[in-house]
Order: structure tokens, then C-alpha cells, then sequence
């Protein structure tokens, strides 16, 4: 689900350090400390030997295999993973930008499935990144570089025309960042894209879809060619959820992604085209001076 906690948690937890907790007879010890977004914890994997799942405040962000990083186990994290094998063919590096890292999942999956690429990771929670590398270290072979700062001022310090793949999966309060959701941001994305490369948004919603609907009528401002994924019962407004956003300038590989998307253990559908203009229904685009946060989940949405 979306990254950045729910409103669970104890918040007296976050006042004392480090914990150790067993998790049932024979489980590795979990691990919970204080970030800077809450109180992240580090839950064994029952069935993986050195698998993980962070949550923060009671939200699962990110799931990790070091045995086995090119293991994705969220649904929309295999989306992006199908959209990270289509961008190029199988095993050429790539140049990309992470914005926001979570337990660097995608940068581990990206580095696993294509060796010599060359990573920029950017997350704004230096306290979770540190937590990160301590207990789930990266792979020192991988090329990741990974900054602690501001999503969109990170952004601003990369070169023109250097990523292959600029991918947004950034939430603060279970909440895209309103400044992360316009036509300003989507600007500078491009301008850090190379040409024929691609936009790839973790994005979430619930009915009415609104925010959703906002977030492709800005991107169509700045992408000539959009599609979105989601689960059926999202595209339906019938529940809380992720869709995965790609946009480029270029046509993406539509057919095989839908195909992929199809065939997940979870199904999603792929919109493009006229049917994804007309959902988006004439919504208006987001501009740096009316910017709001993605709307917040439901109480139940992480249980």
C-alpha cells in the first residue's frame, strides 16, 4: 500500500530507542526504531530465510529478500518491476533516479536484474536510510548512490538528460507531498529524462478517484503518452489502493505491460489512450500554487 504509515502506532513507543521483539517461536528478532517519519519496524519474513517488510506507524512500505533482491512482493512494486524490464533490453544498464527509498527495494531489484547500472536513490528520511543500510544493507558491488534531501531538491541537482527512469514512490504521512504532484515537478522530471525514457509513480487513491484523475490530467501536460495500473476494484472506485503511472515521450510497450500486468498473482488492468483521457473526465490539472497531498488512506486501509 502507500509508504509513510497509517494512523496505527503507539506513539509512546517513539520516545524510547531501539527494540528487539521476537515474532513467534523460531522467528528472527524484528526490529522497530524511530525515524524521522514515525516508528519504522523491520518484520521477519515467515517463509523467506533474510526477507523483510518495513512498515512505518503501522503502514507496510517496503518488502525485502537479500537472498533474492529481485523478489518483489507488493503489487504495485511488480508493476514498476515489469515497467523496469521493458525499459531496455533485458540486462543493459540503465541510468535512474529514485525518488523516495524506502528500504531501497527497487533500486536492489533494478541493480539485481541489471548489473552495471547506475542508481540515484533520494529520501528525505535520513534516520530511515541509516536504519536501512544498517540492517538491510546494499549490495557494495551495486552502483547506488543515496542522498538524504528533499525529493524535488534532489531532483534539481541532476543533470540534464542523465536518467533512463525517474520513479516516484514518495509519502509522508501515508501522503504524496503536495509540491511532488504538479505540473512544476512533472517539468523538472523531464528535464532530468532522457529522451525516450520514462516516468514511473507510485500513485494512491480511494473513491472518488479524484486525485487520482488530477494526477493524469497533469501529467498529460507534460507526457505526450500515459497508461495506469491498477486493480479492478481501484479503477471502480470501490476501495483504497495503488496505481503505477508511466509517462514518456516516447509510446511505452503497452501490449506486454498489460500482458504482465494481467498475469500477476494479483491482476491489474492497463488503461491508455482514449478510454484513460476519459476517465480522467476533464479533471484539471495541478499547478505549484492550488497543490494539495494525495488524500489521506482510511483507518482500516493497512489491516
Amino acid at each position: 500500500m502507500a509508504r509513510r504509515g497509517a494512523a496505527g502506532g503507539d506513539r509512546k513507543e517513539r520516545a524510547g530507542g531501539r527494540q528487539r521483539a521476537g515474532r513467534g517461536a523460531g522467528a528472527a528478532a524484528g526490529i522497530s526504531e524511530p525515524v524521522d517519519g514515525g516508528l519504522a519496524e523491520l518484520v521477519p519474513d515467515r517463509e523467506r530465510r533474510r526477507a523483510w517488510t518495513l512498515t512505518i506507524d503501522g503502514a507496510p512500505q517496503s518488502h525485502v529478500d537479500l537472498d533474492d533482491p529481485a523478489h518483489l512482493s507488493f503489487e504495485y512494486q511488480r508493476r514498476i518491476g515489469h515497467l523496469i524490464d521493458l525499459a531496455a533490453p533485458a540486462g543493459q544498464p540503465l541510468h535512474v533516479v529514485h525518488l523516495g527509498g524506502g528500504a531501497f527495494t527497487l533500486a536492489r531489484y533494478t541493480a539485481a536484474t541489471r548489473p552495471r547500472s547506475t542508481q540515484q536513490v533520494i529520501e528525505a528520511d535520513a534516520a530511515l536510510v541509516r536504519l536501512v543500510r544498517r540492517e538491510l544493507p546494499l549490495d557494495p558491488q551495486a552502483r547506488i548512490r543515496v542522498r538524504s534531501t528533499d525529493a524535488r531538491a534532489g531532483l534539481g541537482k541532476i543533470q540534464d538528460a542523465w536518467a533512463d527512469l525517474v520513479i516516484a514512490d514518495v509519502f509522508s504521512g501515508a501522503r504524496t507531498p503536495a509540491h511532488l504532484t504538479t505540473t512544476e515537478f512533472l517539468a523538472e522530471v523531464r528535464r532530468v529524462l532522457k529522451p525516450g525514457g520514462s516516468y514511473l509513480a507510485n500513485l494512491a487513491d480511494g473513491p472518488p478517484l479524484a486525485h487520482l484523475r488530477g494526477q493524469i490530467a497533469t501529467a498529460a501536460t507534460v507526457f505526450p503518452h500515459l497508461a495506469l495500473a491498477a486493480d479492478p476494484t481501484v479503477w471502480r472506485g470501490r476501495r483504497f489502493g495503488n496505481a503505477v503511472l508511466v509517462a514518456s515521450d516516447t509510446a511505452p510497450e503497452i501490449a506486454r505491460f498489460t500482458r504482465r500486468v494481467a498475469t500477476d498473482p494479483h491482476p491489474g488492468r492497463v488503461e491508455h489512450g482514449r478510454a484513460l483521457a476519459d476517465f480522467t473526465g476533464g479533471a484539471a490539472p495541478v499547478h505549484d500554487a492550488d497543490a494539495r497531498p494525495s488524500p489521506p488512506p482510511p483507518p482500516d486501509a493497512f489491516r
